[in-house]
């Protein structure tokens, strides 16, 4: 995982250790309870069902579709990016 590596190389082996524990956390949760994930940004860019889930104590959120017996990851992102034009593109 890319961010792991980030946050290994700025702020060594136990920061990377606890962002991927972190990120692994969020992912679990929101396999057990989906449906609370928020839905704005799905909504803001047309993408009906996606949803997202926020890492702990780091500025990334998962983003995810539920499935019937699963999620359907999309993608772990960065919250800094600019996902409404990223994702708005893919939705046209």
């Amino acid at each position: 995982m890319d961010d792991t590596r980030y946050y290994r190389k700025v702020g060594g082996d136990d920061l990377g250790e606890r962002f991927f524990a972190a990120a692994l956390a969020a992912l679990r949760a929101a396999e057990r309870r989906p449906n609370v994930g928020s839905p704005g940004l799905g909504e803001l860019c047309d993408l009906p069902g996606l949803r997202s889930w926020r890492v702990q104590r780091f500025p990334l959120r998962w983003y995810y579709f539920i499935g019937d017996d699963r999620l359907d990851v999309v993608r772990l992102l960065a919250d800094a990016q600019d996902l409404v034009n990223l994702l708005g593109d893919r939705a046209g």
